[in-house]
C-alpha cells in the first residue's frame, strides 16, 4: 500500500514508541523523561495539530484540485507550524487536547482557521492560490521559503491573531527590524487580552466584531519563520547541536522540511533523531456536523509520533519561532548570543542589532504583501525548491 494513501487507522498501529533511553525528549521548549514522563509526552504531541493530506474538499479555484495527496505535504507542514503559532497565541504552550473533553472556543477559531474551505484563512485553497503569486501553480511543489512566504502574506488578513510575521532572509536576524515591526500601534484583536464572547457572530472562526474591540498594545506576538540551507545535498553535521538547541527554546515552533521526496513538520528531538508529525496520509475533508460542532480527532495524532535520523534530514529548511511579548524576543535573542559563544557549535544564522550594510534593499528582511521587490527577493531566495521532488504515486 502507498504511504501516501494510507488511511489514519491503518497507520495508528505501525509507529514504534518512544526508544527506552536516558536520553531526554525536547517537544518545541519542553524536556521530558521517556522513563517518568511518558504519557505527557505522547499527551503533548497529540495536542499539536496535525494537517495530513485530505480528499474531496471543495475545488480550489473552483476548478481546480478536490485533494492535495502527492503535492501539498509541504503546504500542510506550513499549516502545521503556523497552527503552533496560533495555539500559543490564543491558548497557550500549556495548553492540551484530551480526547471527548469539551474544549474552549478559542481552540476551535484557531481550527476552523485552517479547515479545507475557501474562506478560511490558512486553509490549503487560500495557500495554493495565493502561491500563484509567488510563481507556483495551483498543485505544484512548494518549498518551506515559499510556504513562509505565504502564509506571511494570509496572516495579514488575520486581525484576530494579529501577528507580526517575520521571514529572516539571507541567514541574517536584524533586532532593530524585528522591534520596528513589533512595536508600531497596531489592533489587538480578539486574543487572550480581549476573549470573544459567546454571542459573537463568528466569521472564518473569528468573531466579525472583533476590530470594534480593538485596544493598542506594546508588543505585536511575533511569529519569526528563518528559512535555511544547511549544507548542499546534505546537512552539515556542525549545525546538529545548533538546530538541537532550536527545539530546546521556550519559544520554539519547530522545523519544517523534510529528507528527499517528502516534507515533515519537526516538533523535536531525542538523542540523534527527529521527532516529527507526517501529513502523508490520505483522510477524507472534515465538515462541520448539523449542529454546526467540527469534529476534531482527526486533527490530532494519536500515536506516537515519527522519528528520523538528524543525518538524514534535507538542508534545506525553515525554523520557527513565537515571541507573544518583548521579554520574549529578548529572552529569545540572550539564548541565541549564548549558542554562539559555545565551542564547536557552528551558528545556522546571524544576529544582529542593524541591518548588515550589505543589503542593498531593507525590504529583504521585511516583506510586505504588496511590495514587487519584495516578490522578486522572495523567488531568489526560494531557489531550494528545486531540491525537493513531487511525491511518486
Amino acid at each position: 500500500m502507498d504511504a501516501a494513501t494510507l488511511t489514519y487507522d491503518t497507520l495508528r498501529f505501525e509507529y514504534e514508541d518512544f526508544p527506552e533511553t536516558k536520553e531526554p525528549v525536547w517537544i518545541l521548549g519542553r524536556k521530558y523523561s521517556v522513563f517518568t514522563e511518558k504519557e505527557e509526552i505522547l499527551l503533548d504531541v497529540t495536542s499539536r495539530l496535525w494537517f495530513t493530506y485530505r480528499k474531496n474538499f471543495p475545488a480550489i479555484g473552483g476548478t481546480g484540485p478536490t485533494s492535495d495527496t502527492g503535492w501539498g505535504c509541504m503546504l500542510r507542514c506550513g499549516q502545521m507550524i503556523f497552527a503552533q503559532a496560533l495555539v500559543c497565541r490564543h491558548l497557550g504552550r500549556d495548553w492540551r487536547w484530551i480526547k471527548g473533553k469539551r474544549q474552549m472556543d478559542n481552540y476551535f477559531n484557531v481550527l476552523n482557521a485552517f479547515i479545507d474551505k475557501k474562506d478560511s484563512y490558512y486553509s490549503i485553497h487560500q495557500i495554493a492560490q495565493m502561491g500563484v503569486g509567488e510563481g507556483k501553480s495551483i498543485g505544484q511543489w512548494y518549498g518551506p521559503n515559499t510556504v513562509a512566504q505565504v502564509l506571511k502574506k494570509l496572516a495579514t488578513f488575520d486581525t484576530w491573531s494579529s501577528l507580526a510575521v517575520h521571514i529572516a532572509m539571507d541567514n541574517t536576524v536584524v533586532m532593530e527590524e524585528i522591534r520596528r515591526l513589533c512595536q508600531s500601534n497596531f489592533p489587538c484583536a480578539g486574543a487572550a487580552a480581549c476573549p470573544a464572547v459567546e454571542s459573537d457572530v463568528l466569521y472564518n472562526g473569528y468573531p466579525e466584531e472583533a476590530g470594534v474591540r480593538d485596544r493598542l498594545s506594546l508588543w505585536k506576538p511575533l511569529v519569526l519563520l528563518i528559512p535555511l540551507r544547511l549544507g548542499l545535498t546534505e546537512i552539515n553535521e556542525a549545525y546538529i547541536e545548533t538546530l538541537k538547541h532550536c527545539f530546546m527554546m521556550p519559544q520554539s515552533l519547530g522545523v519544517i522540511g523534510g529528507k528527499p521526496n517528502s516534507a515533515h513538520y519537526f516538533i523535536g528531538y531525542v538523542g540523534e533523531e527527529l521527532i516529527y508529525l507526517d501529513p502523508h496520509t490520505t483522510q477524507p475533508a472534515v465538515e462541520p456536523s448539523d449542529s454546526g460542532c467540527l469534529p476534531d480527532e482527526s486533527f490530532h495524532c494519536q500515536h506516537p509520533p515519527c522519528r528520523m535520523s538528524i543525518a538524514e534530514l534535507d538542508p534545506s529548511i525553515a525554523v520557527g519561532f513565537f515571541c507573544n511579548t518583548e521579554e520574549d524576543f529578548n529572552n529569545w535573542c540572550q539564548q541565541i548570543k549564548k549558542l554562539s559563544l559555545v565551542r564547536g557549535v557552528l551558528p545556522m544564522f546571524e544576529l544582529v542589532e542593524r541591518q548588515p550594510s550589505h543589503f542593498s534593499n531593507p525590504d529583504v528582511l521585511n516583506l510586505t504583501p504588496d511590495s514587487s521587490d519584495a516578490d522578486r527577493l522572495e523567488r531568489f531566495f526560494d531557489s531550494e525548491d528545486e531540491e525537493f521532488e513531487i511525491l511518486s504515486l
